[in-house]
């Protein structure tokens, strides 16, 4: 360890006293947000935070950059700022060789679920996996790292032939990332609120890892083609991009179209651990994300296994030839009711092999990071780490556009709804928009019109008798006058004023205009007077989920 001699700024200027000092060591935005897991464990009082870059991936941008000056309580320096001072604690979740150079206690975490992945540019060979090499973990043949943190036993077994003088500094922890996650189930119904999974709707998350063997390499049309074919009323499809996508592509751009469909994009620096905590699903390849989705006991299924970038002694590539396998081009709806009704548990096995001591890294970690810090006493409260904030998704519109179809039983109306894709397919039945769709074609087709937001300089009745001039083909024009009141037009010139009724279950109950429109047409087509919906009402149904809808007749 290399001794710097440097004079830190005054510390007559603080409020409270300086006892240690820390330094986060970030080699990508994957590494950064992990190490920040950690961090969690320690107490701000008395510490002084700074993070650094360690120089070298090509995943290092600007947006990394970006968000370590965002982050609240740390000072950024760069790196020869950071090795010219001394720290008591440096921790890394990516280890390199160049980090014999800082003067601190280093401890080195891993930056997914264990060590899998083969990177030959890291560990200079072709069978070790990335963060158990010799290449990373000595200088001079020395090594210079002070703890290494492993998430399960079996890596010392492959520590032992790749780098067995690092044997002495190994330490199994546990693996704190997935641990905010299982302390964070409580909050599983504001995650599901965040990303649309109300109403009935089943979550699906689509986890993708970096490279051409990912899920996202080998098949970039599957987010589109997800929600393009699963029900818009009874499942949502949420993207995880592994950070590395985000820094060598435009992932937004890339799924504008089926964002514009109602796709969630998780951003890269938060929200895919509450996501994963939130699914019903995952649909995934080989990645850490994946991994951790199914030690949750989340249903999964694979697009890829990355076989031929993985250690075939890992976990990670067990994993990979256990887990059931999704055809892209099949049966989308299909596969996944039968992935929906697996066991839960049945990777449970293959995982367990990443992931020990869960529950456990809180208790193990934290004593081992005071220890290095001299000038403080670990807290007597129990260690825990907290529990992750609601996911954000990328700002999208959704869809303006579906194809419907639907059957009526007496007053109850069934229905599915599929965001329009100008591809060439047949429609499965009519077509149902928002008066905010781009363009004309589908507006002279289709059955029903909405405007999903009252206007008071346009009223309700003026915009529906206006719209009937223009579309006399209209089944049925809506105008929302709130969220549980909307009043129709029919093609007869009749008008309804529609009301989600409250039970015990919604007292507050919304019901979308566009759907109730598409569920009033579809009773309409099957023979239904108009005369009865003001006396019997209608139950609409999407999946499992229905809303009592009461009409009375308009002015």
């Amino acid at each position: 360890m290399p001794s710097h001699p440097h004079v830190w700024p005054a510390d007559r200027w603080n409020t409270r006293p300086v006892r240690a000092r820390v330094l986060a060591v970030a080699r990508t935005l994957t590494s950064a947000t992990r190490v920040l897991d950690v961090l969690t464990l320690l107490s701000p009082d008395g510490i002084e935070r700074y993070f650094t870059v360690n120089p070298g991936s090509a995943f290092a941008d600007r947006a990394l950059d970006e968000y370590l000056h965002g982050l609240p309580g740390f000072t950024v320096l760069d790196w020869e700022d950071a090795v010219r001072r001394r720290f008591d604690l440096a921790v890394a979740c990516a280890v390199h060789s160049s980090m014999h150079r800082l003067d601190a206690r280093l401890v080195v975490l891993p930056h997914g679920a264990g060590y899998n992945r083969l990177v030959t540019e890291s560990t200079g060979d072709t069978v070790t996996a990335a963060g158990l090499s010799r290449n990373e973990l000595t200088h001079r043949g020395r090594v210079f790292v002070d703890v290494l943190g492993l998430s399960h036993p079996e890596q010392l077994d492959r520590l032992r032939d790749s780098c067995p003088e690092a044997l002495d500094v190994a330490r199994v922890v546990g693996d704190p990332c997935f641990d905010r996650m299982l302390g964070s189930r409580r909050s599983r119904d504001g995650y599901r609120a965040a990303l649309g999974a109300t109403g009935g709707r089943r979550l699906v998350v689509v986890s993708s890892t970096w490279s051409e063997h990912s899920l996202f390499g080998r098949r970039p049309d599957l987010p589109q083609r997800l929600v393009r074919r699963l029900p818009a009323d009874e499942y949502t499809v949420a993207v995880v991009l592994h950070p590395n996508v985000w820094s060598r592509h435009d992932p937004e751009a890339l799924l504008d179209g089926a964002r514009r469909m109602g796709l969630r994009l998780i951003p890269p620096h938060q929200g895919w651990q509450a996501a994963l905590v939130a699914a019903d699903c995952v649909i995934g390849d080989h990645g850490s994300v994946t991994v951790y989705g199914a030690a949750l006991e989340r249903p999964t299924v694979l697009v890829a296994t990355g076989a031929a970038e993985l250690d075939p002694r890992s976990p990670g590539y067990a994993f990979g030839q256990a887990a059931p396998v999704l055809d892209p081009d099949g049966d989308l709806a299909a596969q996944l009711e039968l992935a929906l009704a697996q066991d839960p548990a049945g990777l449970s096995g293959v995982t367990g092999r990443s992931l020990a001591h869960r529950g456990e890294s809180a208790r193990l970690l934290r004593p081992l990071l005071y220890s290095f810090l001299d000038g403080l006493d670990e807290p007597r409260e129990e260690p825990a780490l907290p529990p992750y904030p609601r996911p954000l998704p990328a700002p999208t519109e959704g869809p303006t556009a579906y194809d419907v179809e639907g059957s009526s039983d007496g007053t109850e109306v069934s229905l599915r709804r599929y965001p329009f894709a100008p591809d060439g397919h047949p429609p499965r039945g009519f077509h149902a928009l928002t008066d905010e769709h781009p363009g004309d074609a589908l507006r002279y087709t289709a059955e029903v019109l909405a405007r999903t937001e009252a206007h008071a300089e346009r009223p309700a009745t003026r915009w529906l008798a206006d719209t009937a001039a223009e579309l006399p083909g209209l089944a049925v024009a809506v105008a929302a006058l709130g969220p549980a009141r909307h009043l129709l037009r029919l093609r007869t010139g009749l008008l309804l004023e529609a009301r989600a009724e409250p039970d015990w279950a919604r007292p507050d109950p919304g019901i979308d205009p566009l759907l109730l429109g598409s569920a009033v047409a579809t009773w309409l087509a099957d023979g239904g007077e108009p005369a009865g919906l003001a006396e019997h009402g209608l139950t609409v149904r999407t999946g499992e989920h229905r809303t009592r809808v009461s009409f009375r007749t308009g002015s």
